[in-house]
């Protein structure tokens, strides 16, 4: 999952950044407005995180402007600005969430796991598919209830794969979801980290499905 996160606090953007990266997000970090949305015109991302005290304009613009894009992703307002207009107006303009800060690190990343969840459709800490299920906060993958020995990329790509699990994946949103702007994974990478992942699924009812031309999708093996 990829997330935006648009903060000009060098000291809360770096622990912030940290914070979900050690949570499997791959993220990007900008620091105004301009980059912002200089960035949502050439990436997806499946959430942003939006400060709304930026240096060169207000948040509620770069809200504002995803709206008017009808860009697909989730946005959580996290700001210091906590008076309820300023609640009232980041939910009016399109915000799915509103946090002030200070914060709680564990209430942060459940707010984002459900946000994330929200917007493909899924309402449990848990995803499941077929005998497959994936705990989102402990960051464990079970089949039949005993725990798959997975790397954090491989966790990482099933878990794209279970969110988006009813549409072929192209190596390219494969890439998207799993990398930030300054990381690079290569097809054959991606491929790789596929090929040992199937392996590790032999034993679930579900398969990593080869689409010719078009990419992969998790398909189920149950008759």
């Amino acid at each position: 999952m990829r997330l935006l996160l648009v903060e000009d606090n060098l000291k809360l953007g770096q622990a912030c950044k940290i914070l979900f990266e050690e949570a499997q997000y791959a993220v990007d970090w900008v620091q105004n407005g301009d980059l912002a949305l200089a960035a949502l015109a050439t990436e997806k991302f499946d959430l942003v995180i939006l400060d709304l005290s930026l240096p060169d304009m207000d948040g509620i613009d770069v809200l504002k402007e995803i709206r008017n894009k009808n860009l697909s992703s989730a946005v959580m307002i996290l700001s210091a600005r906590g008076s309820l207009s300023d609640r009232v107006s980041g939910l009016d303009f399109g915000a799915d969430d509103y946090m002030t800060k200070p914060f709680d690190i564990e209430e942060l990343l459940a707010r984002a796991r459900m946000l994330i969840r929200r917007a493909h459709g899924k309402k449990s800490i848990l995803l499941e598919f077929e005998n497959l299920s994936m705990d989102l906060k402990k960051f464990i993958a079970y089949a039949n209830g005993e725990k798959l020995d997975l790397t954090a990329r491989e966790f990482a790509l099933l878990r794209v794969f279970c969110t988006k699990s009813d549409i072929v994946l192209s190596k390219e949103q494969i890439a998207q979801s799993l990398t930030s702007f300054n990381e690079d994974i290569s097809p054959n990478a991606i491929e790789q980290t596929i090929s040992r992942l199937r392996k590790k699924l032999l034993f679930c009812n579900v398969k990593i499905q080869s689409a010719r031309g078009l990419g992969y999708i998790l398909m189920t093996t149950a008759k």
